[in-house]
This record gives structure tokens, C-alpha cells and sequence, in this order.
């Protein structure tokens, strides 16, 4: 049966608490595969397993609470592996990676912050900010609206002063809150968000950091912040431990 890969953490991590229960309908019993210094959390994976909501947050709370008790290098949720022994030969092949990891991550909690603007404030800004928009707005108020080629123009210089507002608001974000962090990995771009950005804080300094991300809330009204954590710093353990997983999943489908 294939395993399926909670997390890692060093051998001499405290026992998982007894009766834990992991991914699954029933849920499967978690379990640790030894490999040297190190551990993998483990269980046996399903069939055909899907990103259902249980089996998210069964596999949050694993993290959770083995995390608990030291540091995990958290792994993505569908980390497969053929078999226990696909685990060790992994364990053994990335263990000085996976142990310098361990050592930076230690202590340390994840917090993801998303910016999106408020559509009505950052326009009342590019306004305020861009005397040409405002000259033309009144321009064509006084003429009934203007020309087609006047909207025209208007409104290609409204998305311009929009998007370099958006990439401004992202890097001073970004500048303002790594300070107070120990990291920072920046997420996919996408067309929803201003900003997708994690930051790695010790667990000592989550309420600095927090703090932090309300003075950005205040100083930009027009800006509205979303944020997530504390979580396993999932966004700090690559390159190296997905991978290995992601590739013996690749394996098992074939």
C-alpha cells in the first residue's frame, strides 16, 4: 500500500500522541518510518485520494500537533510514496538537507497576507494622486461626458495609474512587513491579488508581526488585508522535501 507523508522531523522528536489519526474514510492511523536521525509522519494513503475538506484539516492537525512537540517540515497535502521503504531511501538521500531545515525552521510558524484594493477607495487615490486623470475627468463632465476617443483615452490611463498602484502597494507591503520577519517567500501571481506573500515569524514575535500587518491595514484604508496563520511554514521547506514525495507520486500513477 502506498504511504501517504504528513511531515519530517528528527528522530528524537517526541512521540506522536497515542491513537492520532490521519487522512482517510475511516481515517488511517499515523505512524513514524525511522531513517537515521530523521522521521517521517506517516500513514497509509487511501485510494484515490481528492483535496476533500476532511482530509485537509486531518492533515493540518497532524502538522499541528506533532508540531507541537519540535520542528516538522510540513509536507503539501497528496505527498505519496510507493511504500515505507521509498520513505527511508528518501530520509537517507535528503537528510542534510532535511536537517538544516529542521534547524532554520525551528520555532518558527508561517503567516500568508493577501492584499486585494477596495475598488471605490485606490480610484478616490489615483485621483487624488494623477492631476492629468483629474483634468480630463472634468473635462469630459463639462462636455457631457467627451468624445468616444476621450473615454477612451480616460480609461486607459485610469487601468495604467490602477496597476502601477497595484505593484507599488505590493513591494511596500512586502518592505514594510520583512523587517519583522525572519523570511519571505512571495506566491504565484494572480489576477485576485494585489499581494500574496508569507512570511516566516517566530512563534516569540507572531504578536510584533501582527501588529505590523494592522499599521499597514491603518496607513492604507484602501487596501484590504487578508491573513492566514499560524501555519506550518509550508512556504520555507522547499526546494528539497516536496519534491522526492511529488516524484514517487508521479511514479505510483505510472
Amino acid at each position: 500500500m502506498s504511504t501517504y507523508v504528513y511531515g519530517i522531523a528528527r528522530r528524537a522528536h517526541k512521540a506522536l500522541p497515542e491513537g492520532m489519526e490521519g487522512i482517510g474514510d475511516p481515517p488511517r492511523p499515523v505512524r513514524i518510518v525511522d531513517e537515521g536521525e530523521l522521521a517521517a509522519i506517516v500513514s497509509d494513503a487511501p485510494e484515490g485520494l481528492r483535496p476533500k475538506r476532511s482530509d485537509l484539516l486531518a492533515h493540518q492537525r497532524v502538522l499541528s500537533e506533532a508540531g507541537a512537540a519540535g520542528p516538522v517540515l510540513p509536507m503539501r497535502f497528496g505527498s505519496i510514496a510507493p511504500d515505507d521503504d521509498a520513505v527511508r531511501h528518501v530520509l537517507q538521500e535528503r537528510a542534510g538537507h532535511y536537517d538544516e531545515r529542521l534547524r532554520a525552521l525551528e520555532g518558527k510558524v508561517e503567516y500568508n497576507v493577501k492584499a486585494v484594493h477596495n475598488e471605490e477607495a485606490v480610484l478616490h487615490r489615483v485621483m487624488a494622486e494623477n492631476p492629468e486623470i483629474r483634468a480630463m475627468t472634468e473635462a469630459n463632465r463639462k462636455a457631457g461626458g467627451g468624445s468616444y476617443e476621450d473615454r477612451l483615452r480616460l480609461g486607459e490611463m485610469v487601468v495604467a495609474a490602477l496597476q502601477t498602484r497595484e505593484s507599488e502597494d505590493a513591494v511596500e507591503l512586502q518592505h514594510t512587513l520583512e523587517p519583522v520577519a525572519d523570511a519571505v517567500s512571495v506566491g504565484p501571481e494572480s489576477t485576485g491579488w494585489v499581494a500574496n506573500v508569507s512570511f516566516l515569524v517566530d512563534r516569540h514575535s507572531a504578536e510584533q508581526f501582527l501588529t505590523a500587518v494592522e499599521e499597514v491595514r491603518k496607513a492604507h484604508p484602501h487596501l484590504e488585508l487578508r491573513v492566514n496563520g499560524p501555519l506550518p511554514p509550508y512556504s520555507f521547506v522547499e526546494p528539497g522535501p516536496s519534491e522526492p514525495a511529488e516524484a514517487a507520486a508521479s511514479a505510483t500513477a505510472e
